[in-house]
């Protein structure tokens, strides 16, 4: 790598860090016991490193599962299938100890050139544990069809607007993502809906109508992010709030070719270099 490429990475890393609880499962821990003292659930994820073996991401996941069962309130643990390297037995160890700590087992949407293959290991896991749950980006038209998917397998769903484009131009406008996939898992009675979003106005109108529904549903914020705002919204509408805590390695892209587009990443890049 060029000097000036891996100075670059470095300073996408350290702006990254800001999103990260700390290196260490520990780190995250601490997190969620203030979010517990305030009432507010929470998912804790390890973001594995370029030089994370698939047996390291494991030791860390069992290692949330086993420090977050003594949290006061309810925290699940999220997981990256590509980490595992989407190996099944991998995947076994940890539904062993999600099984005897009795916590929610999530996956997260990772690039869309893996997300059949997440899919077959969700559908793994369900025959072995029930409390399993996936992401759905707002931002694929795919994500309407993996609909039918989630409610066949019985699957908690959180909506994101999503980090990756689609594949062959499978894109749609995120806000209008959100209200399609709300409305489809409504009317498919889904058995669980957590809208991860700090865009004010689309967390209220889903989230508003998912409540309306009767659909179960929760309002889901990013850890390093402004929250304050939401977190108003969220009281004065009576919606539950769980905080997404990652740990380990900064892992958050800014898209830096895209400045030209949308200056607007280079001011959240500074702002969160400056921060970390």
């Amino acid at each position: 790598m060029e000097p000036s490429n891996r100075a670059i990475q470095l300073l996408l890393q350290r702006a990254g860090s800001a999103y990260t609880a700390g290196p260490a499962v520990e780190h995250a821990l601490a997190v969620c016991e203030g979010l517990a003292v305030e009432g507010i659930t929470s998912t804790v994820c390890y973001w594995n490193g370029p030089l994370d073996t698939p047996r390291a991401v494991l030791d860390s996941y069992v290692r949330v599962l086993q420090l977050t069962r003594s949290l006061p309130m309810d925290c699940y643990l999220s997981v990256k299938a590509p980490a595992l390297a989407f190996d099944s037995g991998l995947l076994k160890e940890i539904l062993h100890e999600a099984k005897r700590t009795s916590t929610a087992v999530h996956f997260d949407s990772m690039s869309p050139a893996t997300v059949d293959q997440t899919f077959a290991l969700i559908g793994e896991a369900r025959r072995i544990y029930p409390k399993i749950g996936c992401t759905l980006p707002a931002r694929w038209r795919r994500s309407l069809g993996d609909i039918d998917r989630v409610i066949d397998l019985g699957l908690r769903v959180r909506i994101v607007k999503g980090q990756w484009a689609g594949l062959n131009g499978d894109e749609t406008n995120s806000r209008e993502g959100f209200l399609r996939l709300t409305e489809r898992l409504a009317c498919r009675d889904a058995r669980h809906v957590a809208v991860a979003t700090h865009n004010a106005k689309v967390a209220r109108s889903v989230l508003t109508a998912l409540k309306s529904a009767g659909t179960p549903s929760e309002m889901e914020l990013l850890h390093g992010l402004p929250q304050r705002r939401m977190l108003k919204i969220a009281r004065k509408d009576n919606l539950a709030v769980r905080v997404y805590v990652p740990c380990g390695h900064a892992g958050l892209p800014y898209r830096i070719r895209e400045i030209g587009r949308d200056p607007r990443i280079l001011a959240w890049f500074m702002r969160d270099l400056v921060r970390a």
